[in-house]
């Protein structure tokens, strides 16, 4: 069974290696200087309680914690996030509050829980982070109609965001109590605008970094909140000495807001420099990225093999793949209708062109969310009627939460479909390329965060642009033998030569700088 393209195979193992020698050298040299407190609210292990009623740890979900991994298993740091459910709650308070050591095989790190009372953590998550900060950094409201703040978001910010954001605050400032020196500390995304404010209080001379993983909007989207909160959110984050967001129009948007809602603030372009209260915050971009090492691992895996052997019964003589959660913000509808647009004008590649989709079930107890879900399932069984027999199924869509059948599916792309609305950064593209087997052609939204690193060697979509789309997908299908392989290669190139520990070097030579 096929495993890699000849692009893959060739890549240089030993520069990895090296590239992970000298991050573990600078990380330990940093280390040795000042204790180091990483800030996120979802966790790197999550302790779920057993029928025995015994809490049980798991590694943790999501970017930051898979981003952090190799520091995890080579670094002694402390890394607090919120108490998630039950089992978070009971092992806090087993260990009276302390950190604990994480029990996880491999794990050099020390784990802080932050408690708040329930209620407060819903207006917290479920009233201000959700529905409110994630839909408007990602240009999702429908201004005439939403979002509707009225006093139950208020409340929310004042009973739920603040005090959460707080409470972060007091358990790094416990957790620096033993130290000798003042913590490094760094906060990640939108949950905890305002922990750098509360930590720069308790602890004036910490280090403070923070990471904005989401699109930072144009400073006119951000009015549509009181203006009391986004001054609240801008001023805090020039608390920190280094902000780091995904894009370079993400810094722009960021110093455009600051300039336009806090004229107390100088800014400075040349050096991307906010100067407050005589405080310095160097604003900079860091892309996240992925460990090619590990993703190529996971696709060479038993098990990743043994999903690749199901697949290719669904393949076809060309294959087009997407691998989204299922959320408003991917256009995931949008791409299909691109697809029965293509099938529609070009009868010839009916019957040889097949979309294979994996989406992952999101939030499904938001109602928006519901309704996308129904509208991806009506335009499926719309192509599929219109354009599929007996033989023939022109979308086959796979809808579980199975990364590793998903990496499988990538291996198996000649177009890799990635026309997000807009979001940060899209690490789909990044790991697709870097396993593919078929010299695939990547289709990319010029709205995602990664097209200014991958856009010369993919084609470029706006997300909007049915018809766009379409000839997209027709002109990545015709593509020369020769063409599709010098893409592919940029883009490997591209992806290794800026993958995770790259983006963690950065970040840490910055702070090395200032100690």
């Amino acid at each position: 069974m096929e495993r890699f393209s000849p692009v893959v195979a060739t890549m240089q193992v030993t520069s990895q290696e090296s590239s992970l020698s000298e991050l573990k050298e600078l990380c330990d040299r940093v280390l040795s200087q000042r204790p180091l407190i990483l800030a996120s609210n979802r966790g790197p292990v999550e302790h779920q309680m057993s029928a025995e009623g015994r809490p049980e740890a798991r590694r943790g979900s999501g970017s930051v914690v898979t981003a952090f991994s190799l520091l995890t298993h080579s670094s002694e740091f402390t890394w607090v996030a919120s108490a998630m459910g039950e089992g978070d709650r009971v092992v806090t308070q087993n260990g009276q509050g302390s950190h604990l050591k994480s029990p996880l095989p491999g794990h050099k790190i020390n784990l802080r829980y932050v408690v708040t009372p329930r209620r407060v953590y819903h207006k917290y998550y479920n009233v201000l982070c959700n529905p409110l900060l994630w839909f408007l950094q990602h240009y999702m409201w429908n201004p005439p109609y939403n979002p509707n703040v009225d006093a139950s978001v208020h409340d929310a910010w004042e009973t739920g965001y603040v005090p959460v954001n707080q409470a972060f605050a007091r358990v790094i400032a416990e957790e620096a109590k033993g130290s000798e020196q003042p913590p490094i500390v760094i906060g990640h995304d939108y949950h905890l605008y305002l922990m750098p404010e509360f930590v720069r209080k308790e602890i004036p001379q910490a280090v403070i970094q923070h990471f904005v993983h989401i699109p930072w909007p144009t400073s006119r989207y951000w009015q549509m909140i009181p203006n009391y909160i986004i001054k609240r959110i801008c001023s805090s984050l020039c608390c920190t000495d280094f902000l780091g967001f995904q894009t370079p129009q993400d810094r722009r948007s960021f110093l455009d807001t600051v300039e336009e809602l806090l004229p107390e603030a100088g800014v400075d372009r040349q050096r991307n420099v906010v100067d407050l209260d005589g405080h310095q915050t160097h604003v900079k971009v860091y892309p996240l990225s992925i460990n090619v090492a590990e993703v190529q691992g996971i696709a060479n895996s038993a098990r990743a093999l043994e999903y690749q052997s199901r697949l290719e019964p669904f393949c076809n003589e060309t294959n087009i793949v997407r691998i989204d959660r299922a959320e408003p913000n991917k256009n995931i509808v949008r791409g299909f209708k691109a697809y029965e647009l293509l099938l529609s004008r070009h009868p010839e590649v009916r019957g040889k062109v097949t979309f294979l989709a994996f989406l992952v079930p999101s939030r499904t107890h938001i109602r928006q969310y519901q309704r996308y879900m129904d509208e991806i399932q009506q335009v499926v069984n719309q192509v599929n009627k219109t354009f599929g027999d007996e033989d023939w199924q022109p979308i086959q869509m796979f809808v579980e939460n199975n990364y590793t059948q998903a990496i499988a599916g990538m291996k198996l792309y000649d177009v890799l479909l990635v026309n997000s609305v807009i979001e940060g950064m899209n690490l789909v593209a990044k790991e697709g390329p870097v396993v593919n087997t078929r010299n695939g052609v990547l289709i990319l939204s010029e709205s995602s965060g990664v097209h200014h690193q991958l856009s010369e060697a993919a084609l470029s979509v706006s997300p909007t642009d049915i018809e766009g789309t379409m000839q997209a997908l027709h002109q990545a299908i015709t593509m020369s033998p020769e063409d599709r392989e010098h893409r592919a290669a940029a883009l490997v190139r591209s992806i290794a030569q800026e993958d995770i520990t790259h983006w963690l070097t950065r970040q840490l030579t910055d702070i090395a700088s200032l100690l």
